[in-house]
């Protein structure tokens, strides 16, 4: 199963032998003096957003490590879960325990409009439309919401899993959503119907922390409280070969490079694995 997977993702025995060639020096610590919950980089790799405990998200010049912005944005009344670019770089999406979602200015700091409201509960995790024209959010009150970017208006809820969602993503083609929950299962809908596709992928034996897309859109990638790492077939909703172990604590987040080169996996165990 190793080698049929790595023929997708060839550089993943890199991290077989638990250790990577030539990893490069650290360039950089930036330090926001509180716990930062998730980092996002915009498209151009120039900024780096992170959501923070403080209930502010900041925003940081990858090149020089100075703060973008004279201050944090502030809206937020409880801890920035999620936070990301749209895909022109002038636009951050972030969700918060909250409730709410908001979007804002990335060059000058200022929330855009009122906060999405409709949740009844955390928002934990937020995906945008590689077109730009969706949200999608997914939150403890155990629906996916997905919202017009233009408008700021609920078109599709989506319902079905039987806990938390804690983590969403979008496909490619914009036909896709994909979400992972407490309920240990991860599920596949269609954007324009909001309705399931299939019955749950189930394989996992503890929560969902994490789901991705391989950038080609064939394959959805999950990390889990298990331990451990899954790869599915998007079309099959099949797993492909065996869970990838290997962390010893929870998978909180599981990424995979543009080229579709390397998985990549971040855990509690305090170790991040290529």
């Amino acid at each position: 199963m190793f080698c049929k997977f790595t023929a997708k993702f060839p550089c993943t025995p890199c991290s077989a032998a638990g250790h990577v060639e030539n990893w490069p020096q650290m360039e950089k610590i930036l330090h926001t003096n509180v716990v930062v919950n998730l980092v996002a980089l915009s498209p151009d790799r120039k900024h780096i957003a992170c959501g923070l405990d403080n209930r502010t998200i900041q925003v940081w010049d990858v090149d020089t490590g100075e703060e973008v912005l004279c201050a944090p944005l502030q809206g937020h009344t409880s801890y920035v879960m999620s936070v990301t670019f749209l895909p022109d770089g002038q636009h951050i999406i972030s969700s918060s325990w909250d409730k709410t979602v908001w979007v804002w200015d990335a060059k000058t700091g200022k929330a855009l409009g009122t906060p999405l409201q409709g949740h009844t509960d955390h928002v934990r995790s937020v995906a945008i439309s590689l077109d730009g024209k969706c949200i999608v959010s997914g939150s403890y009150d155990k629906t996916i919401q997905v919202w017009n970017m233009e408008t700021s208006k609920v078109f599709g809820l989506l319902q079905g899993h039987m806990d938390q969602v804690w983590s969403v993503t979008i496909s490619p083609d914009r036909k896709r959503i994909i979400s992972g929950s407490a309920d240990k299962t991860i599920q596949v809908w269609n954007m324009e119907t909001s309705e399931a596709l299939g019955i749950p992928l189930r394989g996992h034996t503890d929560c969902i922390q994490s789901v991705t897309i391989s950038p080609d859109g064939k394959y959805i990638i999950s990390g889990s409280n298990d331990k451990t790492i899954q790869v599915w077939d998007m079309e099959t909703g099949k797993a492909f070969g065996a869970p990838f172990q290997g962390h010893t604590g929870s998978v909180w987040s599981v990424a995979v490079l543009s080229d579709g080169s390397c998985i990549v996996s971040g855990s509690d165990d305090q170790t991040i694995r290529v």
